[in-house]
């Protein structure tokens, strides 16, 4: 099964979110939009792995304690357009701790360096507008293990496991 941790988005950043996402769709944006219940911040990309529960011991191992999120602006890594998560000390120092747990335990994960980002458009057309960026925050109080599967109508990602 395909796998990812990360951090689930409360109602209020979702809501934020999506309101950007309009705002760019507006301005004449064309592209995937990420549909709103799937907006989340990666902390770690496992990809094709048959056993969570072992996943699910390794996030367990790291310690964890809540910290807070707050939104920064847009940019890209090519077509994909996301919007960036604030400098955050506790959320670095959480990501590092967790992909050593997860190395220790020979999980394979995507070794890219940390880029706090939520992703709101793969394959987009067009120039990245400027646009204001809702003051919002929250408390993220938990870390999750994701599944993530092709549905009838998209891809639906499913919480399987949690710190």
């Amino acid at each position: 099964m395909r796998l990812f941790i990360a951090v689930q988005l409360n109602k209020e950043i979702r809501a934020a979110l999506r309101d950007i996402q309009l705002e760019l769709r507006r301005r004449g944006v064309r592209g995937n939009f990420t549909n709103t219940d799937n907006l989340h911040l990666t902390l770690a990309f496992i990809g094709e792995y048959d056993d969570p529960e072992y996943v699910t011991e390794a996030l367990n191992s790291v310690p964890f304690a809540p910290f807070k999120l707050s939104l920064a602006g847009l940019g890209n890594f090519g077509s994909l357009w996301w919007i960036g998560v604030r400098d955050n000390s506790a959320l670095t120092a959480y990501v590092n701790d967790l992909r050593h747990a997860l190395a220790d335990a020979g999980i394979p994960f995507d070794r890219k360096e940390f880029s706090p980002h939520v992703t709101l458009i793969r394959k987009a057309a067009g120039r990245i507008p400027e646009i204001i960026i809702p003051e919002v925050e929250m408390t993220a109080d938990h870390i999750s293990l994701m599944r993530s599967e092709r549905g009838p109508n998209g891809i639906i990602y499913t919480e399987i496991g949690r710190n």
